[in-house]
C-alpha cells in the first residue's frame, strides 16, 4: 500500500536536490569570479614606495618639459603657452595637491613622531612650499602675452630654473633615503595597509586611475613639444680609440 504522503515527499526531496545542485553551482561560479577579481586587484595594487615612485616619473618627465622650455626661451624660440601652462597645471594638480599631500599626511608626521630624518622632513616640507610657490608664477607667466615680454620671459626661466635645481635632487632624496627608511619604520601590516589607503585616495580624487591619467597628459605634452620619441636622447656611437 502507498502512503499517502509518497509523492508529495519524493517532489519535496527532488526540489531540495535541485535547490542544493544550484546552491553549489552557483557558489563554484561564484568563487570562480571571486578568485578571477582578487587576482586582478592583487595585480593592481602597487606598494606604497612604489606608489610614491612611479609618481616621481610623471614628476621627472615634467622637469624634462622645463628643461626644454628653458633652452628654447633662452635661444629666443618659441614655445607654445598651452604646453607649459598645462604641464604647470598637471605638476600643480598631481605632484602638490596629490603625491605631496600623501607624503604630508602619512610619511612626514611618521618620521617626526618617531624622532627619525627630522632635518630631511623639515626640508622637504619647506621645499613643497616653495615649489608651489615656483607653479603658481610659472602658470602666471606661462600665457602668450607673457611670453611676449622679454621681462616676464626672463622670470619664467628663473622660475623653472629653480623649480627643476630643487627638485632633481628633492625627488632623488626622497627615494634613496626617506621611502626605504619609511618602509623600515613602519610594521608590514601598516606598510600594506598604507598602500591601500593611497590606492584608495587616488580614486577618490582623480575618479580613478590618477596615475594612469598623469601618465596620458604628460606624454601628449611631450608629443606636443617633440619630446616623445626617446630614441632622440640616445647619443651618437663613440668612434674607436676615443673616449
Amino acid at each position: 500500500m502507498t502512503h499517502p504522503h509518497s509523492a508529495d515527499d519524493g517532489r519535496d526531496a527532488r526540489r531540495a536536490f535541485l535547490h542544493r545542485a544550484a546552491a553549489a553551482t552557483t557558489g563554484v561560479a561564484l568563487f570562480g569570479w571571486g578568485t578571477r577579481v582578487l587576482a586582478e586587484q592583487e595585480e593592481e595594487q602597487v606598494s606604497a614606495n612604489e606608489d610614491l615612485m612611479r609618481e616621481h616619473g610623471v614628476l621627472k618627465r615634467a622637469l624634462l618639459i622645463y628643461r626644454d622650455a628653458i633652452s628654447r626661451l633662452d635661444a629666443n624660440q618659441d614655445i607654445p603657452p598651452d604646453a607649459l601652462a598645462n604641464t604647470a597645471k598637471l605638476i600643480r594638480r598631481f605632484i602638490e595637491e596629490y603625491h605631496e599631500k600623501q607624503e604630508e599626511d602619512y610619511l612626514f608626521p611618521r618620521f617626526e613622531k618617531a624622532g627619525q630624518l627630522v632635518d630631511l622632513v623639515h626640508t622637504l616640507r619647506l621645499q613643497h612650499q616653495r615649489g608651489r610657490e615656483r607653479t603658481n608664477a610659472i602658470i602666471q607667466l606661462a600665457t602668450p602675452a607673457g611670453l611676449k615680454d622679454p621681462s616676464s620671459r626672463t622670470q619664467l626661466v628663473q622660475h623653472m630654473s629653480l623649480f627643476v635645481r630643487m627638485y632633481e635632487p628633492h625627488e632623488a632624496r626622497e627615494d634613496t633615503v626617506l621611502f626605504p627608511a619609511f618602509k623600515k619604520l613602519v610594521s608590514q601590516h601598516e606598510y600594506a595597509a598604507l598602500g591601500e589607503q593611497f590606492e584608495k585616495n587616488e580614486r577618490q580624487m582623480f575618479g580613478g586611475d590618477g596615475f594612469g591619467m598623469a601618465v596620458n597628459k604628460v606624454a601628449g605634452l611631450e608629443q606636443t613639444l617633440g619630446l616623445y620619441d626617446l630614441a632622440q636622447f640616445t647619443p651618437p656611437q663613440m668612434e674607436q680609440g676615443r673616449r
